[in-house]
Order: C-alpha cells, then sequence, then structure tokens
C-alpha cells in the first residue's frame, strides 16, 4: 500500500493551494478548480484542497473542533522558515510545545501544521 494523498476541507481551495504551493514549490495539480485544488509532488503524492460548506477552523491545542490531521514539514532553519511562512498569511499557535525542535502554525484556513527542525 503506498500514500497517494492527502486532503483538506476548507473553505477556499485555491486560495489554500496558493498558500502551500508557495510554501512548498509544489507544482498546481492541473485539473484543479473552484471546489477542489490540489498540489502534485514529483513522486505522485498528491495534496488536495476541498470545499466545504460551512467549514470550522480546527480549534487547538483545544478540542472544540478536532484537528483530526495534521502535516509536518522538515525545514533546515525554523526561524527562517517560520519568518516566511508567516509572510506568506500561516499564523503561530500560542501554545508552543518544544519550540526549539519544532513550530506549530496553522494555515490561512486554520488547519495546525509544524515546521521541524530537519
Amino acid at each position: 500500500m503506498k500514500l497517494s494523498a492527502l486532503t483538506l476541507d476548507c473553505p477556499d481551495p485555491p486560495a489554500l493551494a496558493a498558500f502551500y504551493q508557495q510554501a512548498t514549490g509544489l507544482d498546481p495539480h492541473p485539473e484543479s478548480d473552484a471546489d477542489f485544488a490540489g498540489l502534485n509532488r514529483e513522486d505522485g503524492l498528491l495534496i488536495g484542497f476541498q470545499r466545504v460548506d460551512d467549514y470550522q477552523a480546527p480549534t487547538w491545542p483545544g478540542q472544540g473542533v478536532p484537528q483530526q490531521l495534521h502535516l509536518c514539514f522538515d525545514v533546515a532553519d525554523l526561524e527562517e522558515a517560520e519568518a516566511r511562512l508567516l509572510e506568506l498569511g500561516a499564523r503561530k499557535t500560542d501554545h508552543q510545545p518544544n519550540e526549539d525542535r519544532w513550530r506549530v502554525l496553522t494555515d490561512p484556513a486554520g488547519h495546525p501544521f509544524c515546521i521541524v527542525r530537519g
């Protein structure tokens, strides 16, 4: 079994795909549209973003709206990556369980993700 795709619910798939494209450099999926947008990695992995009516962003670290999934990205320099992601529209969460090794941010739709010293 090989993982082929991850899909995140969100209110605006093209906008969230644009955020992650700028953050990762992945190529846009050629069949992206207003309801589903995707990014392709060279090895075939697709990161998808699907429109959900009445989307509610996860609350973290609380569980009022559970995160259910989060992504982790290896980075060479935590401070540099964090600054760049904040400029792109990410937000840094107040709760940082191990700020020396990883940082918890949220994407523009509110999904928590981590950048990890690689």
